[in-house]
């Protein structure tokens, strides 16, 4: 990571873990405009810096109006709000992921710490596979997006996402047991929020059906070609 991109990430990190997010201070943060031309007073970065953004939104399980106003400057449509969204889940799994290691390892049954059964490092790992996933999903969106038009990589992030939210949520509340339902812990805060965006910006039908489409316009010949093709 670049120096300038550590610095966006530390100042993510220091305002967004206030809460309730405070206004001001992340309008004067410039967070907000990381995507807005230099011109016009911002940041002047593409997605992957909204990625470092839009991850840490969503791994402190804050609401969709951040991202609508980080996407402004690319339209605000469908498909930026899908990497949005994939942004954001990508941050909140992570989050729920930490919160469940966490736990397992100070949590103790029958004299010994949660971790140290085998049923529950391969539900972890699992986890930990689908996390992996939609991080590396998104991240390949938003470098395709920062070159040109990336439907087909955003669709695939978006779709990837939304299959890992049911593993994700369904693994770091087995593990939680009833703790993972109080009000007070973080942890149904981030889930709820995955099953919400999961709908949001396309479900899995949708992403589903225009990438189905897209590979069978490119035929049999034509898709292959077109997947491994350099990047422009």
């Amino acid at each position: 990571m670049s120096e300038l991109r550590a610095l966006l990430a530390d100042t993510a990190a220091k305002v967004l873990s206030r809460q309730p997010v405070d206004d001001a201070a992340l309008r004067e943060s410039g967070l907000l405009d990381v995507m807005m031309p230099e011109a016009d007073g911002g940041f002047g970065g593409g997605w992957e810096d909204a990625y470092i953004v839009l991850s840490a939104v969503g791994a402190h399980a804050l609401p969709g109006r951040i991202a609508e106003g980080i996407t402004k400057p690319k339209g605000g449509g469908i498909e930026a709000m899908a990497l949005a969204r994939a942004c954001q889940m990508a941050g909140a799994m992570q989050a729920a992921l930490n919160l469940s290691v966490t736990y397992v390892r100070e949590r103790k049954q029958f004299g010994k710490p949660l971790a140290g059964f085998q049923a529950i490092q391969q539900q972890l790992a699992v986890f930990a596979e689908e996390t992996a996933a939609t991080a590396m999903a998104a991240q390949a969106a938003c470098r395709a997006a920062d070159r040109g038009p990336a439907t087909f990589e955003i669709g695939c992030a978006k779709l990837r996402a939304n299959m890992a939210v049911g593993i994700a949520t369904s693994v770091a509340h087995q593990v939680h047991g009833a703790m993972g339902f109080t009000a007070e812990y973080k942890l149904q805060s981030l889930t709820r929020l995955l099953w919400d965006w999961r709908s949001d910006s396309g479900n899995d039908r949708h992403w589903a059906e225009r990438l189905g489409a897209t590979i069978a316009a490119a035929g049999a010949d034509g898709f292959w070609p077109a997947l491994v093709a350099p990047p422009h």
